[in-house]
């Protein structure tokens, strides 16, 4: 033990020496890049527009240079031109590069390094990448000097996620769409969505959710669509959500393209953020619900040989379905769409189930209140909805007043804590179960009332309603669905016209 301790202090002090014989090394810049930007700008002002998109004043290494770039940007945005005689009065009290030259001569100096218009973007692209080169230095340095020298109240966990979550924003910088689109590019698209659910089994424009009467409601789920699950405790939000989340992850098949990429042409890669249960426990409803054994036996251990067999199979079968849960708790919304993003570039991603919107935190620290904090959640939901351009299905909670009402069945306004809900999304649904209710009003048996209410057990046991209270793209009502409570699992609805007789 001694001895690999004593490896790993020379290890440690090679290491030092090296450090101590490196040459000094100057933080990736290249100045004349900067300086025939610069120029470019002030021979055409329209050159600004072509970098303003991406090119922020602090992506300039010389600070001079920088406060030229943010002047020029400021005055163009104003209408205005930005030339060297115009800035002139902005830098006449500036102190003076060298004794020969001053700032206001310089100025005259860039318009002469100009490049041209053309080139403009691809210099500042190349500003821009040696910016974001310095960038991954601080971070690094930061992650070796905090390794070193540490507080105590910083530990290894943390240092290694705000390191992430730096590389994270780092590496979302500027993901914020391309602008204007040509109609003719929308149109386009458009026919391609068409031709794909012409193509599609179900004739679908969106993903399946494996419940037919709900996919003939909602035309499956849309790409960059918010869609808001919500419900009263015990209904069956989350139970629907996982019972989504796996067909979809079951179907999916992708096939191989010329360039090597792999593309969905059913179902879709699943990420789950189970902010309320565990992974454990939402694996064991997942479980519970395709091999047809109730969740009670499977947690109490109450089962049989062939009944353990099965389970082993089946889970299996599970396991290659790409479905992938986070079950951190607490996160803010940056945190979980930092989380989103990092998945689909590592995994791929299809479509995002959030359970339970009201779990989630705003990533602002400054004090505010709670429906200030929602806006920002389903904001960010739907941005990022957009942005990675799947489907995000959000489990909410609804408020109390449905329990004072003589009809429980929700509606939009028993959205909890904040109307922002309803404005952001594209689609709001809400899972009903009168069984739920008729159960608790249980009489006396042997009464008139008792046999009245078998009859009201009898005609609402094992159904379930999903009333789509809002749909951008097609029409509200409600869908009828089965829910086999023993297993947590919501299906298609039988009809009685669609039985067929025993022996037929």
């Amino acid at each position: 033990m001694a001895k690999n301790a004593l490896q790993v202090s020379d290890r440690f002090a090679a290491l030092s020496a090296a450090d101590d014989s490196l040459p000094f090394r100057q933080a990736p810049h290249n100045l004349e890049a900067e300086q025939a930007l610069l120029g470019a700008i002030f021979v055409n002002n329209e050159t600004m527009d072509r970098v303003s998109g991406f090119l922020d004043p602090h992506h300039f290494y010389d600070p001079l240079h920088q406060q030229i770039y943010e002047t020029a940007a400021k005055l163009i945005h104003a209408g205005k031109q930005a030339t060297p005689i115009t800035l002139r009065t902005f830098f006449e009290t500036a102190e003076p590069i060298s004794p020969t030259l001053t700032v206001p001569q310089y100025l005259g100096t860039l318009a002469g390094k100009a490049t041209t218009i053309i080139n403009a973007e691809d210099y500042g692209r190349t500003v821009y990448d040696l910016a974001t080169r310095r960038a991954l230095i601080i971070i690094g340095e930061d992650m070796v000097n905090n390794a070193y020298d540490s507080p105590v109240d910083l530990t290894p966990r943390t240092q290694i996620e705000d390191a992430e979550t730096r590389l994270y924003d780092l590496a979302e910088q500027r993901k914020y769409g391309s602008g204007f689109l040509g109609f003719g590019t929308a149109l386009t698209t458009a026919i391609e969505m068409a031709g794909a659910a012409y193509q599609r089994a179900g004739h679908l424009s969106g993903l399946s959710t494996g419940l037919t009467d709900l996919d003939n409601k909602l035309g499956g789920l849309q790409s960059s669509d918010l869609i808001i699950l919500a419900g009263r405790p015990s209904m069956g939000k989350t139970a629907l959500a996982t019972n989504i989340a796996y067909n979809i992850a079951k179907s999916y098949r992708a096939e191989q393209q010329p360039d090597g990429t792999m593309k969905p042409v059913d179902g879709a890669i699943v990420g789950f953020f189970s902010l309320e249960m565990s992974a454990e426990q939402l694996a064991t409803r997942i479980l519970s619900e395709q091999a047809e054994i109730g969740s009670e036996k499977i947690r109490r251990g109450m089962i049989n040989e062939d009944e353990f067999r099965k389970l082993v199979e089946v889970s299996r079968v599970m396991s290659e379905s790409p479905l992938y849960i986070d079950q951190t708790g607490g996160i803010s919304i940056a945190q979980l769409a930092a989380r989103a993003r990092k998945l689909k570039r590592q995994k791929g991603l299809g479509v995002l189930i959030v359970d339970y919107l009201q779990l989630l935190t705003g990533s602002s620290k400054r004090e505010s209140n709670r429906v200030q904090e929602i806006t920002e959640i389903t904001t960010g939901l739907k941005a990022l909805a957009k942005e990675l351009a799947v489907p995000i299905i959000a489990l909410s909670q609804l408020s109390r007043q449905v329990e004072q009402r003589e009809d429980k069945r929700p509606q939009l306004s028993d959205l909890r804590e904040s109307g922002s809900i309803e404005q952001d999304a594209d689609v709001v649904m809400f899972v009903y179960r009168e069984e739920y209710y008729v159960e608790r009003l249980k009489p006396s048996e042997g009464t008139a009332e008792f046999t009245e209410w078998q009859q009201k057990m009898m005609a609402v046991s094992g159904k379930a309603e999903v009333i789509i209270g809002k749909q951008r793209h097609g029409p509200v009502g409600t869908v009828e669905l089965s829910f086999e409570s023993h297993l947590t699992r919501f299906g298609n609805l039988a009809r009685d016209y669609q039985v067929t007789p025993y022996g037929r």
